[in-house]
């Protein structure tokens, strides 16, 4: 129920008693509220509906201080949980960032959701301690914190009055599947079944004098009904998250509701006393979609425009340099050998010294080609956006074979299962049937031992193999690459750097020094580059090639919601795209009068990367993969 077939930013009715428009009275409710779940980018999207933080609070005021409401009961506002992760924000903040947008909107209470334990307990615990409402998980407990006291110190029930002081109850539940999917713990939790708990604990908040309950929930949709198939009605409304679409059903006495995701839904609702029965509720449910239609709200307009500038002056930092253009094309990661997929699953291999490595190419998110010359922090974090931890293995060879077989079995669509490798040679036929395309193996070199056991990286758990580390202890895919680029940066700089990461780069066979890669002379001395010249082009220049860099420079974590700071090498993306298209424009003109042959992403040549404080990489196709008939 409560699905629209285009979005439209008139109200609809998503749930109606029959009261409300059998009374011509229109009688005011005795509660109001606004619920939302799964929020995660501030700016809009591009298809409607298009969502956006400014939209979304247009929709919050006017239920909050519209006209029509006065003299009606204040709004609550109620969250299910997941704001602090993922986004490309959030790789950056760590989560922080969304902290003023929880307490603008007015949030009342909130879940806690799988994702905002993305960046460990403590920061959750940091960035829940700076929110204006509480947090609530009735059914995780942490026993180290004390008896009966949820993971990262949340609540477990909580009760708010409202300006017309009814008491209302909430109660905050999870699902233990999501437990799994989170990359570090405390030990020894207490899961306990969420209608076990609620049957405990909703009747102690009807002693306490809650005249209505409410669950905050962040479980799947099944889960939630499951919930208010158990407890009978003593639930009057179950606020759901975790799925990322927008659902009501009435179950066993009680309503379960989403409402959409990412700031491109919320539902409204009101609850009036049932006139037979006080202590029931009717509730009458609108879902309203944000689409462009909804005005933006100016101040927090603003509010994103600063979040946003001051988050692409961070992401825009170089953090190393590529010789290579780096091919991160859906239609070459999905369907064939990638550089990219070669250099990213070559740094798992050596991080851990393991045989080989495997990567489903869908893992690769960019979907475009890094032209040569710096690496930018947003382009580590936009082609692996997702929290991916690499996970160590001990297989039989009969195991890879097979997961090769899978990765390839419904090629030649655009699957993300398609594997990408490191330490590995396999040859298949598309045009044989599914589960028999592999015509050889390769580890190391040698064709693979069906029964011999080798240590594998993959990004996910599968089959009967003997799992080394797992997804709690694994290190994500973006977090490695950007320690790879710290070790490539600080390598003749640093007199601490880790001797692990030195190995890695070493053993990758990726990279050396500009100096000892281009030989001659080169076009910066010949451009006189290197020396300090004032000309506005020259200084340009010299920043985009990094001469005004320095090793520590830059923080990766930087991140000031507070301030304005200016990095050189850290313009915003605008600035930035603004100046490399300017550069093509000229390179194009002198090019073409010089008689200088070139095309789109070249590979840089003679000294054309002229920063010797860092290693450049340069990742190849070596024929890893050899499809028959190509």
């Amino acid at each position: 129920m409560g699905e629209a077939s285009e979005p439209t930013a008139e109200p609809q009715v998503t749930f109606s008693s029959g009261r409300f428009e059998s009374n011509s009275s229109s009688e005011a409710p005795d509660l109001r509220i606004l619920h939302y779940n799964d929020v995660y980018h501030v700016d809009q999207a591009s298809a409607e509906p298009v969502g956006g933080l400014a939209r979304f609070m247009t929709l919050c005021k006017e239920y909050k201080e519209g006209k029509q409401y006065q003299g009606q009961p204040g709004l609550l506002t109620l969250f299910s949980g997941d704001v602090f992760n993922p986004s490309l924000e959030s790789s950056v903040t760590k989560g922080r960032h969304m902290v003023p947008v929880l307490n603008a909107i007015g949030t009342d209470a909130s879940c806690v959701g799988n994702h905002d334990l993305d960046f460990g307990v403590k920061q959750f615990e940091h960035l829940a301690e700076k929110c204006d409402f509480p947090w609530l998980l009735a059914n995780v407990l942490d026993p180290a914190l004390g008896e009966d006291v949820p993971l990262g110190n949340a609540k477990r029930t909580h009760m708010l009055t409202t300006s017309n002081g009814i008491k209302v109850g909430l109660i905050g539940l999870g699902e233990r599947e999501w437990l799994a999917t989170i990359n570090s713990l405390p030990p020894n939790l207490i899961y306990k079944s969420a209608s076990a708990v609620a049957k405990e604990l909703v009747p102690k908040l009807r002693e306490e004098g809650a005249e209505i309950i409410i669950c905050l929930s962040h479980m799947r949709e099944p889960n939630d009904n499951k919930l208010a198939d158990q407890t009978n009605g003593i639930i009057d409304i179950i606020l759901g998250g975790h799925d990322h679409y927008y659902a009501h059903s009435f179950r066993n006495g009680t309503h379960v509701l989403r409402s959409g995701t990412d700031f491109k839904q919320l539902s409204y609702i009101e609850a009036r006393r049932k006139q037979d029965d006080p202590k029931r509720w009717d509730f009458e449910i609108w879902r309203r979609d944000i689409t462009s239609d909804v005005p933006e709200d100016e101040p927090t307009a603003k509010l994103v425009d600063g979040l946003t500038s001051k988050l692409q002056k961070s992401l825009s930092k170089p953090v190393g340099w590529t010789a290579m253009p780096l091919d991160a094309r859906f239609i070459t990661a999905r369907l064939k050998e990638s550089n990219m997929g070669n250099f990213v699953c070559d740094i798992m291999r050596a991080h851990h010294n393991a045989d080989c490595a495997i990567m489903a190419g869908g893992t690769i998110r960019g979907d475009q080609i890094y032209p040569p010359g710096a690496i930018r922090i947003k382009d580590i974090t936009s082609c692996f956006p997702f929290e991916d931890p690499v996970v160590l293995l001990r297989a039989k060879g009969q195991a890879i074979w097979d997961a090769l077989e899978n990765g390839v079995s419904l090629y030649p669509a655009l699957e993300g299962r398609f594997p990408q490798v490191s330490g590995i040679e396999y040859e298949f036929d598309p045009s044989k049937p599914s589960g028999q395309r592999i015509l050889s193996v390769k580890i190391g070199g040698k064709t693979y031992e069906p029964e011999k056991k080798y240590v594998l990286l993959v990004k996910s758990e599968g089959g009967e193999v003997e799992e080394i580390i797992d997804e709690e202890s694994g290190m994500l895919i973006s977090a490695m690459l950007r320690q790879y680029f710290m070790a490539l940066r600080t390598v003749g700089q640093w007199s601490h750097l880790s001797s692990h990461w030195n190995h890695v780069a070493d053993k990758c066979g990726h990279t050396e020094l500009p100096s000892e890669v281009f030989k001659g002379e080169s076009h910066v001395s010949r451009l006189k580059l290197h020396e300090n010249f004032q000309d506005p082009w020259h200084k340009f220049l010299r920043s985009r090639l990094g001469f005004n860099k320095k090793p520590h420079d830059d923080d990766d974590d930087h991140f000031d919601t507070g301030t304005e700071s200016d990095h050189t090498g850290s313009d915003s993306d605008s600035q930035i795209d603004m100046e490399i298209l300017l550069m093509k424009k000229f390179w194009g003109r002198w090019a073409h009068r010089a008689g200088i042959k070139s095309k789109v992403c070249d590979c840089l040549k003679e000294a054309e990367c002229a920063v010797d404080w860092t290693r450049v990489i340069a990742p190849v196709l070596e024929g890893r993969i050899k499809i028959v008939g190509s």
